[in-house]
């Protein structure tokens, strides 16, 4: 097979791998395949490095041979994809050529299992060994790490790449045995554990080895089992506390082709991957619980955003007097963010909150309105009933905004 084959094949199958791209990115399809260079995830994704920084990634496999049969893999033993592997070699040629020609600033290189998890990962660090020894490499590099591998192997991926993966793919235990009985969540867990200690040992001494300064990540599968959203946010909400994680990923499933019997024939509702994302947000930056979000079993609404749903449900805590309220109720008022609650504080500080000031930090009015109070303006008695709000303010299936 020519290279430029072997590249079609392992950049269509790399796209269900969510675990480096940002949420924004463009949804997979498990129907027909995409040019290279396409803007719809085949070949080149985009991600976002520590800093911030916008970087275009060149996103493959190894290979998408694979000795497990997880039933929701595209890439599964049973199914019947057409089947391609890269060396080492021309992984490391490829990622050259692409930065070269300025297409790309670094790679994310997953693989399925073959041989043994630890000829796997062998082979994974060995392109990152190679791109950062032998020609002095010093783009962004991820990889997929191996659960199931040598620990001394993950350990040496992490002083070659910036960041590590290692997917969960399914929120509990019963689904991973059901649908991935190859998999453990134990050893996805100790995995995770190590690249945790040697992120800690890293950062504690310092003329230790440079180990994954760009953190870990992680992916779950949403709708490919029956679990609903509290249960999926309560175990990332355990992964970011336990193990430090920069990101948790949430991928729709995308039903594949001859798909098996133990997933659903249809994909779940892609706006409901979009509530994941606005929530998890809500946990990492505004100090939100997952418990806040849903008290209880069931998923987040399609029709209104997580923390418009929290407002709604916790009318006790609202109107908020923006010119006495602390910060961080500032920042959970519907329309109102982080940045401008900071900038609603500084401003205080000079002279007393009036509506035209909200106007000005550019908030969305429409949704902070009945949850504010400022020198000059107190929310009418209409927007009292709560049902009756939201349906107001609740967005169309197009408009995903979260603020």
């Amino acid at each position: 097979m020519q290279l430029i084959e072997k590249l079609s094949v392992l950049a269509d199958a790399a796209k269900y791998d969510v675990s480096c791209a940002s949420s924004g990115a463009p949804k997979r399809s498990s129907k027909g395949r995409s040019g290279l260079g396409a803007t719809d995830g085949m070949g080149i994704c985009h991600s976002f490095t520590p800093d911030g920084r916008c970087v275009a990634l060149l996103k493959i496999l190894l290979t998408n041979f694979c000795l497990y049969d997880c039933q929701y893999c595209v890439n599964r033993r049973s199914s019947d994809v057409p089947r391609a592997r890269f060396t080492p070699e021309e992984v490391v040629t490829l990622t050259l050529d692409f930065y070269r020609r300025n297409c790309i600033s670094g790679l994310f290189l997953s693989s399925g299992i073959i041989r043994s998890a630890d000829y796997t990962m062998e082979q994974l660090n060995r392109v990152a060994k190679l791109l950062r020894e032998e020609h002095e490499f010093r783009g962004y590099i991820h990889l997929k790490t191996i659960p199931d591998a040598d620990p001394q192997l993950i350990a040496e991926a992490g002083r070659y790449a910036d960041r590590l993966s290692v997917n969960i793919e399914l929120p509990t235990e019963a689904s991973l045995i059901r649908l991935a009985p190859e998999k453990q969540v134990a050893t996805i867990k100790q995995a995770m554990h190590a690249i945790h200690e040697g992120e800690t040992e890293a950062k504690a001494e310092q003329r230790a080895p440079r180990f994954a300064p760009a953190g870990q990540s992680t992916q779950m599968i949403v709708g490919a089992d029956a679990t609903d959203d509290s249960t999926i946010l309560h175990t990332a909400q355990s992964l970011y506390g336990d193990f430090r994680l920069r990101r948790v990923y949430y991928s729709a499933f995308s039903p594949i082709p001859h798909s098996p019997k133990t997933v659903p024939f249809e994909a779940p509702p892609l706006l409901r991957e979009h509530r994941l994302y606005q929530a998890d947000f809500l946990m990492r930056s505004y100090g939100f619980k997952a418990g806040e979000l849903l008290t209880g079993p069931g998923n987040l609404p399609l029709d209104i955003d997580p923390k418009l749903a929290w407002a709604l449900s916790n009318r006790e805590h609202f109107p908020v007097d923006l010119n006495s309220a602390e910060p961080a109720l500032i920042a959970r008022i519907p329309g109102i963010g982080i940045l401008s609650a900071k900038r609603l504080v500084a401003l205080r500080r000079q002279k007393r909150i009036r509506f035209e000031d909200l106007t000005r930090l550019r908030c969305s009015l429409e949704k902070a309105k009945p949850f504010i109070i400022t020198q000059d303006y107190r929310p009418s008695l209409a927007y009292r009933e709560s049902s009756a709000l939201r349906q107001q303010l609740s967005e169309g299936p197009v408009q995903m905004g979260l603020w």
